[in-house]
């Protein structure tokens, strides 16, 4: 349903997704801005702007489109936890919702579109029940159609989750706990541009109905926005694209056909590579010298040869695909490189795992800990905190490259979060496993499908650390060459196959099912029908390489390596954990110097104990529950003489928990003195006579028999 409504300069949109409005407003807000909207649904907003730069950027041979999404914590009425108390570095979550409004909407800008173009989403307001990632990407179609820029929109963008066997659009956060897949689709009204999912152990049909639902929806979003920008009275700014430099295209046909095809036969070797890549970028160069002075192709810069020849190269190895069925490496379309795996390579790591694909290798490294080393979030998300974490590094070196060793960039957190998502179905419950886990990904060399090397690499190396994973996860980067009514979808692709195709589809999973999901396409879009070939495909590839991981290691190693912290689980009363603390955390702090163990309590009682060494675990737990054992009427306890006072000496029977022994109670016979019998730090056996009304306990040493006092030497050794 649709409605719109203006006062004065100021419009309006409504659309209904599963009983969830979302309202679109703009002429409010932003208005110096190309194009700005308001985006609500419950009270979630967010604020979508687009800028385009009045100037052509001129020398560079891509589209400089730069995608902000911020979360400003005064949307949840909080403060920030940082010192300064603002917002400063972006979050990963940030980096990975500007990651999903660029995926679908840069490859729909026209070509040879050079404007520098910035598109920035900011959640003002949060609910913490209606999640923003797809606001912000629907808000950003809405920006960029109200500016008037050219774009081949315009873009819906839906959340689709599955709560009960139904399929729910833009769902809550509560539907989403509930739900076995978390799907978020961008496309037009005719194709589907991204996908972004994680699934746990859903079937490929599933995946391909979910989509389906999901285009259904984004065909209403799309319908509502071209209402909506008819409305407003924009049109689209004339762009014609730079007419072709036909002499610069001969000369690059002529001079570098034989050179390029060569490269093609030593796709594995990137050096060599390289080389017959430079030999014809130099031959272009050194026929263009040849020519006049006063010729067109004098004044074309380096960033211009270098586009026509990667067109050409292109152009030769997608012909090579449809014509032959035979890729530059000489593999199959649905041919998966040569793959080796080892494990437990790093001694003291906790677990390793060494995934090599042809010429791409990543080393996964996996390191278990306690509940104080997982991540505090601090975001308008209900989620606080991360008990898995996945980092990925990309060097340069693994490209043969000089690069500064810098921070993660946006494609590191986004490589490393989908090795997170894929993973994250397969763990084991926190109950059965009260580990905090962090895995690190290390690309040691690089030639495509690094993130699904390392989705292989931290499955071999959480099975190598002990971690009982309910399935080996592995995963496959697919690709397109689509030409026309032509295509091929090519399993298990490398750079060239990256850089030059039309899709890089990436499936994770387990032989039975898919657990994450991840689709960027360089097209205006695929039809369901190529995404269906493509996951048959992707699932033949994946059980391939769970074959090959699991001949190395078939499941999770029975033990943990030496290394590995052990957790011990306890609970105690929630009226105890303040005894455990100690006033200003003076006795836990004694505990974790004397034992060596480190320590979680949490609010319902459970205390978690880790410690390398067990022996100082199970001190750290005797210590805990002597703590918190009460002291019964006519146990008998060893005890030690804290204070002597005239009338009798006090005995710590339990860790700061004491009772008196009167003079009286001392022998069977008259005492004079306290100090003719015990002293102070003695060691002494007792029994507890009684608790009076105040709480208080009395002791007696006399009362003890011979019988328990073998019975408590017994217990006690």
């Amino acid at each position: 349903m649709q409605v719109e409504e203006r006062s004065g300069t100021q419009h309006k949109a409504e659309l209904v997704i599963d009983g969830k409005t979302i309202t679109v407003k703009a002429g409010r807000m932003a208005k110096q801005a190309g194009g700005a909207v308001e985006i609500y649904c419950g009270e979630t907003m967010v604020l979508v702007t687009c800028t385009e730069s009045k100037k052509v950027r001129d020398g560079i041979d891509y589209f400089p489109l730069l995608v902000d999404y911020e979360e400003k914590l005064y949307s949840v009425g909080r403060i920030p936890g940082s010192f300064p108390r603002r917002e400063g570095k972006a979050p990963d979550k940030c980096i990975l919702t500007s990651r999903l409004i660029d995926r679908p909407v840069r490859p729909l800008f026209k070509e040879g579109y050079r404007n520098d173009v910035q598109i920035v989403a900011t959640t003002m307001s949060a609910d913490m029940e209606n999640p923003p990632e797809t606001l912000a990407m629907l808000g950003a179609s809405f920006a960029l159609e109200l500016a008037g820029l050219p774009f081949n929109g315009p873009i819906g963008a839906v959340r689709v989750g599955r709560v009960d066997g139904k399929f729910v659009g833009n769902p809550t956060y509560e539907q989403l706990e509930l739900s076995d897949m978390d799907l978020i689709v961008a496309g037009t009204e005719s194709s589907i541009m991204m996908v972004e999912a994680g699934c746990d152990f859903v079937t490929e049909r599933d995946i391909l109905s979910a989509i389906d639902y999901a285009h259904q929806i984004i065909k209403k979003q799309v319908e509502v926005q071209r209402d909506f920008v008819k409305a407003f009275g924009r049109t689209v700014k004339e762009f014609v694209a730079p007419p072709a430099i036909d002499s610069l295209k001969e000369i690059v046909e002529s001079k570098t056909t034989a050179a390029l095809k060569a490269s093609m036969d030593s796709v594995t070797n990137k050096a060599v590579r390289q080389g017959f890549i430079d030999e014809a970028n130099k031959a272009i160069v050194d026929a263009i010298a040849e020519l006049a002075d006063d010729h067109e192709l004098k004044k074309v810069s380096g960033s211009k040869i270098a586009e026509y020849l990667e067109n050409y190269e292109a152009e030769l190895m997608r012909a090579k695909v449809l014509d032959t069925g035979v890729r530059a490496d000489g593999r199959r379309c649905d041919e998966v490189r040569p793959i080796t795996v080892e494990c437990g390579i790093l001694p003291r790591a906790h677990g390793t795992g060494l995934f090599t694909r042809g010429t791409t290798q990543v080393l996964s490294v996996a390191t278990l800990g306690i509940g104080s080393d997982a991540q505090r979030l601090d975001s308008v998300d209900p989620q606080t905190e991360k008990r898995y974490m996945h980092h990925y590094n990309f060097p340069g070196f693994s490209v043969g490259e000089v690069k500064p060793m810098r921070g993660p960039g946006r494609r590191e957190i986004g490589h490393g979060a989908l090795a997170e998502r894929a993973l994250m179905p397969a763990l084991p419950s926190q109950d059965d496993f009260p580990y905090v886990i962090r895995v690190v990904s290390e690309v040691l060399e690089s030639n495509g499908s690094t993130s699904m090397a390392s989705t292989c690499g931290s499955s071999l190396s959480l099975m190598d650390a002990g971690v009982p994973l309910k399935a080996t996860i592995g995963g496959i980067a697919m690709g397109l060459i689509l030409e026309g009514e032509r295509f091929a979808v090519l399993t298990d692709i490398q750079g060239l196959e990256d850089f030059l195709g039309d899709m890089d589809f990436k499936v994770t999973g387990s032989r039975d099912g898919i657990t994450a999901l991840q689709m960027d396409i360089k097209i205006e879009g695929i039809s369901l029908e190529v995404m269906r070939i493509a996951l048959d495909q992707a699932k033949k590839g994946r059980v391939h390489i769970i074959e090959k991981m699991e001949a190395v290691l078939p499941a999770s190693r029975e033990e943990m390596s030496p290394w590995a912290p052990r957790i011990i689980t306890i609970h105690i009363n929630q009226e105890d954990i303040g005894t455990v603390i100690g006033p200003g955390g003076k006795m836990i702090r004694r505990i974790i110097e004397e034992t060596g163990a480190s320590i979680d309590i949490e609010d319902d009682g459970t205390v978690r104990i880790g410690s390398v060494d067990q022996e100082g675990g199970k001190a750290a737990r005797d210590w805990i529950q002597n703590l918190v054992k009460r002291i019964e009427v006519g146990v008998v306890y060893n005890g030690r003489v804290t204070r002597i006072i005239p009338v009798g000496c006090f005995v710590e029977v339990l860790p700061g928990k004491e009772g008196l022994v009167h003079i009286s109670q001392l022998e069977n016979r008259r005492v004079e003195k306290v100090e003719d019998v015990v002293a102070v730090g003695q060691k002494v056996v007792v029994k507890v006579k009684e608790i009076d009304e105040r709480n208080r306990v009395n002791l007696t040493m006399k009362g003890v028999s011979d019988e328990e006092k073998q019975q408590l030497e017994q217990q006690s050794s």
